[in-house]
């Protein structure tokens, strides 16, 4: 994400996504074991970003769990240490105190890959992830010569893009072993009884939720790599670094019997869902396609500049060709806004952490 509170002023989207599985949640907290020896209970969120959302839904469940227990609850907030943090501090301790209004709610921060282990075993009782593990660990593919999204281009686009089988099928692959990295370390982490919360943009519905404004970003670059702006080479370079699954890819590690997952982990329930986003409902309403085009564009800066930004880190004015990019993507989607149709498709999952001592 770009930081500055950028993210944190362009995520209500994601939010709503999130506010759709609240009951989950609350079932989930009403559910787990919390009367057992560790020194509080935890919840921990994984991929918190600026932390508006993050602090959101944790002031939700530790709202939730106190009809149930009056224990310390500790609340953590994870992300890459590249993250940019300081909105989430202050968040957490506006005028110097709690967000929570507990003095019983302690929170903290730790930075790492989702990935990877990161709390000690059995130490978490509820872990969580809302819009982030599309992304990939690592990039599987050292370029993607024809669009720049391994999901590649949505039916209404312009048509200039393309992704290969085996391109995608490399993508898929890198995105099923994430997820099952991922599991295993929630599984280290959690405890028996523990849950698992996974929410995640993706595909189903008949629509991916990368149509629309990779469409448009693709064919800004393609846009400037014909005026000599930038080398194709740069742009087969950069790809954005998601991959946009089915519900069945979310749950197949441990909706199949025959997946080593499937011993660690118990699937509650799971779902595919559109979210309505207010730029494409105010855009219906009134046909400003000017303001439609302009939050849209806002909307998908926010988390994917970055990985465009440090391809394009060798050229002198990489602050000019950014900003150049972004304002043909938004020229694009205010001339011909039906082709950028937009639809937020998310997909969750509610897991139960099996006890396998």
């Amino acid at each position: 994400m770009i930081g500055h509170g950028e993210y944190n002023r362009h995520s209500a989207p994601q939010m709503a996504t999130i506010d759709h599985v609240m009951p989950w949640l609350d079932d989930a907290l009403d559910a787990m074991p919390v009367d057992d020896a560790l020194p509080a209970v935890t919840l921990a969120d994984f991929g918190c970003s600026e932390g508006r959302n993050s602090i959101d839904v944790m002031k939700h469940a530790a709202a939730t769990l106190r009809a149930r227990t009056d224990r310390p609850i500790q609340t953590i907030h994870s992300d890459l240490p590249t993250n940019d943090y300081a909105a989430l501090l202050a968040g957490l301790r506006p005028n110097g105190h709690s967000v929570f209004g507990d003095d019983a709610v302690f929170s903290s921060i730790v930075g790492g890959s989702m990935y990877d282990r990161l709390l000690p075993p059995r130490s978490l009782h509820l872990a969580m992830t809302f819009n982030a593990i599309a992304f990939f660990s690592r990039r599987p593919l050292d370029r993607l010569p024809g669009h720049i999204v391994g999901n590649g281009p949505s039916a209404l686009g312009s048509g200039t893009g393309w992704v290969t089988g085996e391109e995608h099928a490399a993508l898929a692959a890198q995105s099923a072993s994430d997820l099952e990295s991922f599991l295993r370390a929630r599984a280290s982490e959690l405890i028996p009884g523990g849950r698992l919360l996974m929410q995640v943009f993706g595909t189903g519905l008949g629509h991916a939720t990368c149509n629309g404004f990779t469409d448009a970003l693709n064919d800004a670059l393609l846009e400037m790599v014909d005026e000599k702006l930038i080398d194709r080479d740069h742009y087969e370079i950069y790809y954005h670094p998601t991959y946009f699954r089915t519900l069945d890819e979310l749950t197949a590690p441990v909706g199949d019997a025959q997946s080593p997952c499937a011993t660690l982990f118990s699937l509650e329930r799971s779902e595919t869902y559109e979210i309505p986003v207010s730029f494409v409902e105010t855009f219906k309403q009134t046909g400003d396609a000017r303001r439609f085009a302009r939050e849209f564009t806002a909307f998908f800066r926010v988390f994917s500049e970055s990985p465009l930004r440090l391809c394009l880190a060798g050229y002198d004015n990489v602050d000019s060709l950014i900003d150049d990019a972004y304002a043909r993507a938004e020229r694009l989607i205010r001339d011909d806004p039906r082709r950028h149709d937009y639809h937020f498709i998310a997909l969750a999952a509610l897991l139960t952490r099996r006890d396998d001592t």
